[in-house]
């Protein structure tokens, strides 16, 4: 999403000798982002419980139950990978991120490992390829024999020039790869917000298909929020058709392009229109399912409070609303 706001501990490591894939029913991905690692983004490092926030791992539990089986980690470059890209892990930010991973991974579901950055570091648009192809050679090494673990290269690049978010996602490929890490997705993500409705109008659509992996597991991830300017700050949603509307062009280019695709955010307001337009854009990726992977909604998290997408068990307002809904849509 645009704008980032601002322990639950486990015992890390409790393996489960033959975890079973989750699956979900319609998509191969289904599930929601997990907010809190990223919030406090102007205090760095900042301080765990004051600043940032991991998952509540309970409420996991309580999607896994409704069917769902994806989680996408929101987290910093800064606080992963302190005062230059090419440093080592922090050991305390990566354990409490591991915990979060393995607790996920370890009952069969994904965890998918985003920095929630746009495209900067330290409030800098990121320059150096070099170091972006380091930076996820260190976080990739971890889970490099975890297939169960999904990388998505960085959240939402905008106002930068395109031809170096080509190469930054590139360079993020080649740095997980070099890490040994052959059997993960890797998300890659577009300039200009990532919308999926100006995925075609805007130089993503002319630009992003040049990225290559040895592996040929590239998805490209878009985010669609179906409120008057696409930025999901509203509740309001345009029409009861619009999701499904601000995915066609890009189902096409998907498609003319021999590529597979993944919704990494989407969310509407608590209303009935917002409901059969939010169906509507399910019901229609799946129709397209060769080359839409899946969903997940933003967002969950502790810290949410009365945020109107908040999908909180139990709280939420969108947990109340729209549960049922993506049970059945999933």
């Amino acid at each position: 999403m645009r704008f980032s706001l601002l322990l639950a501990a486990v015992t890390a490591g409790l393996a489960v000798a033959a975890p079973v894939e989750k699956r979900a029913k319609r998509f191969k991905f289904f599930g929601v982002n997990e907010s809190g690692p990223e919030f406090g983004n102007k205090n760095l490092p900042g301080t765990l419980n004051k600043d940032y926030v991991w998952p509540t791992l309970s409420t996991v539990d309580t999607f896994m139950n409704a069917g769902f089986n994806t989680f996408r980690i929101n987290i910093m470059m800064e606080r992963i990978v302190p005062n230059q890209l090419t440093n080592s892990l922090d050991q305390a930010y990566f354990r409490d991120m591991d915990n979060t991973v393995k607790y996920i991974t370890n009952k069969g579901a994904y965890a998918m490992i985003v920095p929630h950055n746009y495209g900067r570091y330290y409030d800098k648009i990121i320059t150096d390829t070099a170091g972006m192809k380091a930076f996820w050679k260190t976080l990739a090494t971890p889970y490099k024999d975890n297939a169960n673990v999904i990388f998505d290269t960085n959240n939402e690049f905008h106002d930068m020039d395109q031809s170096l978010v080509v190469q930054l996602n590139q360079a993020s490929i080649d740095g997980i790869r070099a890490a040994g890490a052959t059997k993960q997705w890797i998300h890659v993500e577009g300039n200009n917000w990532n919308g999926a409705w100006t995925w075609t109008s805007s130089q993503n659509g002319a630009t992003m298909g040049a990225l290559t992996d040895p592996n040929n597991m590239i998805v490209y991830q878009m985010h669609q929020y179906l409120d008057s300017d696409g930025s999901g700050t509203h509740a309001e949603c345009v029409s009861s058709s619009i999701g499904q509307e601000r995915l066609v062009q890009a189902t096409q280019w998907l498609k003319q392009n021999q590529k597979v695709g993944f919704i990494g955010e989407f969310a509407g307001g608590a209303n009935s229109q917002c409901q059969t337009a939010i169906k509507g854009m399910l019901d229609y990726m799946a129709q397209n399912s060769d080359v839409w992977q899946g969903a997940l909604w933003w967002a969950a998290g502790p810290w949410w409070a009365d945020y109107m997408y908040s999908i909180e068990p139990t709280s939420g307002a969108s947990y109340k609303y729209y549960m049922s809904t993506l049970q059945t849509a999933s």
